[in-house]
């Protein structure tokens, strides 16, 4: 199957520019060179499960689980070797591949413990079998330090006491050896030194002949010869084949350990494959982290809308200089098939073209972009460029002859799962002839469904796209005083290319410009002026509509801050309401108490006074039986109470009927109403200082920062961090 992304694609947009940025996140140098492989994924299973590793990965930076280290030594090498039969590898080598099985089963376990919030990364660590084999049985042989265990076998056992032993009966003869020529004054005052590995005695050289052993060699000034002693000498020779009797066990050993790993040299190798894959993950992850960048929604329908875009590579470069880079918003849809873009040079439409292009390509080959949350795309078949020139004397084409070849290419791949970008569309040739045949160029794209965004200065294309449905013009924005570029792009008219104006700033003569406009057909001065007219017009009601939506925005806000207040005042009247009525119940029961009481002190007559008193408190309890009816005991009663109840409920009946058919319309009413502040809601772009509660909770913060779709939540004595789908709005912030 061909490749649906040519390299010559990846070289115009600068993909690998963006790999070697990805490739300074890994931790190894086999996922180092590995990310440098990265290619767009044809088959979209797979692309989906590389971009939901990525956002996983990405997910757990600001998780309490983050995934274990995943660091490996390179064992390749080592591995192959260790797949031939009879062979062995050093201790060091057993000991990296005991690690890496160890590093691969902890992300196993890891996983599995955190299927839920890692489940693509359990899906992949569940194709790797997990087993203990590999490290148990290195560990049993070699320890921590890369030195083969004693008891790895019995005869190496006995070998290293039987070492042990002679070096105690080397130590113990030199040691005599020493005394008996200290004694003697046959030595040097450095007494003794250490020669090829064995202890020797510094002997003066007048009584080389005086010591018994074997010379070994003499200092520079021949003042000192080294001697070992004679008794140390018949010792040290049964040491040394000792030793080689060891290094012999050891091989032995090694090779039998080979032995029982060789089956496993697959296993590793996934092992192996599985920490690149990871590394490769994480660098990317890392690269997401550091740029800002997401994983938009993927949509079924051909459809691309990247919100506050931005170039990588562009975005990099100018933090690096303190510059600001000015963000992109675009959309190609069935209705809006093609992009022409028009306007002078230098003003940013060459960037906007790549950057949509260089996006594309990224998550295609499973990388995060940077886009607002709200972007969405379609996964095209091929992505098709012609940026740039191309002239070469190597290949013997001009200009336009290369871009005649470009565009045969591109009539054969084209189709309606295609993306295309041509950068200075129709250029190389005579203006006319060239333009002519860049018209027919776009109408075969707009007739074979493609999308595409194309830069142009030929004024036919433009017109071209004014003429057909779903080709729109747009232009890059300039600032009519200065003619500086804004960087922004606007749907919907094509750009003037301000020729002569650009010309003028840049100190030609006004004299040459005007012979120039003279030599230009009127009618083409003409449109490129009318269209420059236009330009500056939108300009001018594109800030007054900005001013009239903050004004409006400010207006909005007041009202809101007044209802607020004017709620507040409601509640505390509602409060003082009830009890100011409290307080006049009390003050009405305490005049009729002391009206009684004072009749009663000048009277002196008891009897008037419990008259009075039960008539009022009769009074009360008439008054409050009407509020609070007394429930019926006796059977007429609770007949009557019956008949009572049967009416109420026949006209509760009825009055409900009327109200539920009010009810319905009301709802109606309000569920249009909710689903309108549900809309207004979801599309609110969150700000610092908004207050805002988390989803089923009932505290309410402000927001102290934002991080694309994280913000960071401040309740006063405790911060907390969220995401945006699980905010609702309480107040937003005030200006």
């Amino acid at each position: 199957m061909s490749k649906s992304i040519s390299e010559k694609t990846l070289q115009d947009l600068e993909f690998s520019t963006v790999l070697q940025h990805v490739s300074e996140h890994c931790i190894s140098g086999l996922g180092k060179e590995k990310v440098f492989e990265t290619q767009p994924i044809q088959n979209k299973k797979t692309l989906f499960k590389e971009l939901h590793l990525v956002d996983e990965y990405l997910s757990s930076f600001i998780s309490e689980n983050r995934i274990p280290n995943h660091g490996f030594d390179n064992i390749t090498e080592n591995v192959k070797r260790l797949a031939i039969e009879n062979s062995f590898i050093e201790t060091d080598a057993f000991l990296k591949i005991a690690t890496t099985s160890v590093t691969v089963n902890e992300l196993i376990k890891f996983f599995k413990k955190f299927k839920t919030q890692f489940p693509t990364f359990f899906e992949l660590s569940q194709e790797i079998e997990f087993t203990t084999f590999i490290d148990d049985e290195i560990k049993q042989i070699i320890d921590a330090s890369g030195d083969v265990k004693n008891n790895a076998s019995n005869n190496l056992k006995q070998i290293r006491q039987s070492i042990n032993n002679l070096r105690g009966k080397i130590s113990a003869s030199f040691s005599s050896a020493l005394s008996s020529a200290i004694s003697s004054g046959y030595l040097d005052d450095i007494k003794e030194t250490v020669v090829d590995n064995q202890r020797v005695l510094a002997v003066s050289a007048m009584y080389r002949k005086k010591v018994a052993g074997s010379l070994l060699g003499a200092s520079k000034s021949g003042n000192i010869v080294y001697i070992i002693p004679q008794a140390t000498l018949a010792y040290s020779r049964e040491f040394q084949n000792l030793i080689y009797e060891e290094k012999q066990e050891i091989v032995k050993i090694l090779r039998g350990l080979a032995s029982r790993i060789r089956p496993t040299v697959s296993l590793i190798q996934e092992y192996i494959s599985f920490l690149i894959h990871t590394d490769i993950i994480g660098a990317k992850a890392k690269y997401a982290k550091e740029i800002n960048a997401i994983l938009p929604k993927i949509s079924r329908e051909k459809k691309i809308f990247f919100k506050n875009a931005y170039h990588p590579i562009l975005w990099k470069k100018n933090k690096q200089q303190n510059l600001k880079t000015i963000s992109q918003t675009i959309e190609l849809n069935q209705k809006q098939q093609i992009i022409v873009i028009s306007g002078p040079n230098a003003g940013g439409k060459s960037i906007t073209l790549k950057t949509i292009g260089l996006l594309q390509i990224m998550l295609q080959s499973g990388i995060l972009i940077p886009v607002d949350e709200k972007s969405q795309t379609y996964i095209f078949d091929t992505v098709l460029t012609d940026i740039g020139d191309n002239q070469s004397i190597e290949n013997q084409l001009s200009t336009y002859s290369y871009r005649l070849k470009n565009m045969r290419y591109f009539l054969r791949r084209c189709n309606a799962n295609t993306l295309f970008l041509i950068d200075e569309f129709g250029t190389g040739s005579d203006p006319e002839l060239g333009g002519a045949l860049a018209e027919i160029f776009l109408e075969e794209f707009y007739y074979k469904k493609a999308f595409g965004i194309i830069t142009t200065h030929y004024s036919n294309l433009k017109v071209l796209a004014n003429e057909l449905d779903n080709v729109t013009n747009a232009n890059m924005q300039f600032d009519e005083r200065t003619l500086e570029p804004l960087y922004r792009l606007f749907i919907g008219q094509a750009g003037s290319s301000f020729t002569f104006e650009v010309a003028q700033k840049n100190g030609i003569p006004f004299s040459i410009i005007n012979k120039a406009k003279k030599r230009v057909e009127t009618e083409k001065v003409r449109l490129d002026k009318t269209i420059s007219k236009l330009q500056k017009e939108r300009n001018r009601l594109q800030k007054h509509s900005e001013n009239l939506e903050n004004q409006h925005s400010k207006r909005q806000e007041h009202l809101e801050s007044l209802q607020e207040k004017e709620q507040r005042v409601q509640d505390k009247l509602s409060g003082f309401q009830e009890l100011y009525d409290q307080n006049q119940k009390m003050l009405t029961l305490g005049r009729k108490t002391n009206e009684l009481l004072n009749k009663y002190f000048q009277t002196n007559n008891k009897k008037e006074l419990n008259v009075n008193f039960n008539k009022w408190v009769a009074d009360l309890k008439v008054k409050n039986i009407k509020k609070n009816p007394i429930k019926p005991k006796t059977k007429a009663q609770k007949q009557k109470a019956k008949v009572v109840e049967k009416k109420q409920q026949e006209i509760i009946k009825k009055v409900e009927k009327e109200v539920l058919e009010k009810v319905v319309k009301v709802r109606e009413v309000k569920k249009i109403e909710a689903a309108k502040i549900a809309k207004e809601k979801s599309e609110y772009v969150y700000k610092v200082n908004d207050r805002v509660r988390i989803i089923d909770s009932n505290s309410v913060g402000t927001i102290d920062k934002i991080d694309k779709k994280n913000v960071t939540i401040n309740y006063g004595i405790f911060t907390t961090k969220t995401t945006t789908s699980k905010l609702e709005l309480v107040e937003k912030a005030k200006k």
